[in-house]
């Protein structure tokens, strides 16, 4: 299959690559002729783990290129993906468009021949609709189809999300244009991945409902782990507790200091303005949203129990980005959290493995070359994102670095007991003080009765 990728961002260069890695010809777009030019020079401006080896392999056999111009790609394509971005829309919270109607403007120009156009982007209820009318408007003679195809890509792990997904879901109107699609995902069906073809309506809520529904689950979470702290109760053994039960899974259900990323926040306020706009108010989502947005304001409070007093005080700061294994600094918490603290009088010294040149785009914080570094001379250690050379630091140079042995761990990446005994003053999320763990097994039971 011959494919047409256009945005060459996160999502658009991720499944493109992949594409081309199940043995498609794909061409990705991007106006953005200085990224066309380091992606044709190997330089790849996002971190993603194993993107550039997919990247590297497939650009040396000729089935992924790059470029600025889709007029010759787009007339030789089967299917074209609109992979742009959906930004919210500023004073109204809804998903902006701009984007993916200049891609359908452009790629109406260039039609040839019977083509899927495909919404790869996150799009609002209607918008397949909306593109297909748009399109054919434009070409009243075109032989198009137009299909919503929504990602479902965990930054970090997008690579093996495409590549071995719970599903593909397809929204589309006939026969042929689901024939092109099944092509696509061809290589999918070895493994027996779902696909699930249903209206382009139906698709692009999917997209929505799916991010609300695990941002509900980490918000549900949270509140539960600050129950636990009034009721003496362990967020880790109660998210295991319910996480055992098949109906709900253990999966979005760590504690810590509230959602981030490019989809979660923006998707669930796009969803919240959707749901408005038809009269079908969502009130979970609206309290998702709230309780996220206080859920950071309130991590910054929390540090500042810990430390006492902040003005004049260093903090030693672990982690920028929203999650691990990524580079994105959109609307991570430390963008709430930092600023925060520095309001109240403290220095704040970072340290990210991959994200402190986009951090310190969007605030200003001092980095460090290390971890370490981080801690000399600090009041007090925060971690903020559970990076793995963060899960194994070494606590006894830790605790002879830091002038109070202070830990404030935002992400329960240790155990209180383990803390404890190297003699500090630790500080988590929805935890038992160490000491109090409670033996539940039947054997116990009996022995208490």
């Amino acid at each position: 299959m011959r494919i047409v990728m256009i945005g060459a961002g996160y999502v658009g260069l991720v499944s493109g690559a992949c594409f081309s890695q199940f043995g498609h010809e794909v061409i990705c777009i991007d106006k953005d002729a200085s990224r066309v030019r380091a992606l044709e020079a190997g330089i790849i401006p996002i971190y993603e783990p194993g993107l550039d080896e997919i990247i590297a392999s497939n650009v040396r056999a000729k089935r992924l290129s790059f470029g600025c111009d889709m007029s010759s790609a787009v007339r030789r394509a089967d299917a074209v993906f609109i992979a742009v971005g959906t930004p919210t829309r500023r004073g109204d919270g809804h998903a902006d468009l701009t984007y993916v109607f200049e891609a359908a403007s452009e790629i109406a120009t260039h039609l040839d021949g019977y083509t899927v156009v495909v919404n790869k982007s996150t799009v609002p209820v209607g918008t397949g609709r909306e593109v297909h009318a748009f399109i054919r408007a434009a070409r009243p003679d075109a032989d198009f189809d137009v299909a919503s195809n929504p990602e479902f890509l965990r930054e970090g792990s997008a690579i093996e999300d495409f590549q071995r997904p719970d599903r593909v879901i397809v929204g589309c109107d006939g026969e042929p244009a689901r024939d092109v699609m099944r092509e696509v995902y061809r290589p999918l069906y070895i493994s027996e991945t779902p696909m699930l073809f249903t209206s382009r309506e139906s698709a692009e809520l999917i997209k929505y409902a799916s991010n609300a529904l695990l941002a509900t689950k980490i918000t549900f979470i949270n509140e539960m782990a600050d129950l636990c702290e009034k009721v003496g109760a362990d967020v880790k053994d109660v998210a295991r507790g319910i996480g055992l039960d098949k109906r709900i899974g253990p999966k979005f259900l760590h504690a810590g200091p509230g959602f981030g990323g490019s989809c979660f926040p923006k998707d669930t306020l796009a969803l919240l303005k959707i749901s408005q706009d038809h009269q079908a108010p969502s009130r979970i989502v609206e309290a998702v949203v709230s309780v996220n947005d206080a859920r950071k304001r309130a991590m910054a409070e929390k540090i500042a129990a810990a430390f006492g007093e902040l003005h004049g005080k260093t903090v030693a700061l672990l982690g920028l980005t929203f999650k691990p294994n990524t580079d994105d600094m959109r609307e991570a918490p430390a963008l709430a959290i930092v600023p925060a603290l520095q309001a109240m009088g403290a220095r704040v010294r970072a340290y990210d493995p991959e994200g402190m040149n986009q951090a310190r785009e969007l605030m200003n914080v001092e980095t460090c070359a290390d971890a370490y570094e981080t801690m000399t001379n600090a009041d007090g250690l925060v971690l903020l994102t559970e990076w793995n050379e963060f899960r194994a630091l070494n606590l006894v140079r830790v605790g002879e670095l830091l002038k109070r042995k202070l830990i404030v761990d935002l992400r329960n990446i240790y155990e209180p007991s383990q803390m404890e005994s190297y003699g500090f003053a630790y500080v988590s999320i929805g935890r038992r003080p160490a000491g109090l763990a409670v033996d539940v097994t039947p054997q116990a039971r009996v022995a208490a009765e």
